[in-house]
């Protein structure tokens, strides 16, 4: 539900901004694409398979190997969303004259503030961490 959330809120964004006259003819099909794909992802990340990298977009944990059957089998699937998520960033960065990097970079930090706990994400350093549940407040 987050993650449908999310997505609305960043396609109302790129609409609040802007973006959307270049971006108008593909964002609708980008977003049911991403919306589709959101249930699969949901489960590759629930059981570890893929997190969210320091780039703002999807990986295998751990840099499997390509040989990996999980990675075989889901390697369209993460593409696709890298891919749709790239058309997402270039058309931002476009807007703010900025690069995709950068609106990549500034997402991943979104992305892993609000990732659920138990996924992976990727810190500055490359590394991947299994996000801890939050602290409860005294």
């Amino acid at each position: 539900m987050k993650r449908f959330f999310a997505m609305t809120i960043l396609a109302a964004t790129l609409a609040a901004m802007g973006v959307m006259p270049a971006f108008a003819q593909e964002r609708d099909e980008v977003q049911r694409r991403m919306i589709n794909r959101k249930a699969p992802i949901e489960a590759l990340k629930d059981a570890g398979v893929v997190g969210e990298d320091n780039l703002g977009y999807l990986d295998f944990v751990g840099g499997k190997s390509n040989r990996d059957a999980k990675v075989k089998a889901n390697q369209d699937l993460v593409n696709a969303e890298n891919a749709d998520r790239k058309i997402v960033y270039e058309a931002i960065a476009e807007k703010g004259k900025t690069t995709a990097e950068h609106v990549g970079r500034r997402r991943a930090k979104q992305i892993a503030e609000s990732e659920k706990p138990g996924h992976y994400i990727m810190d500055e350093k490359g590394n991947w961490i299994k996000k801890a549940p939050k602290a409860k407040a005294k």
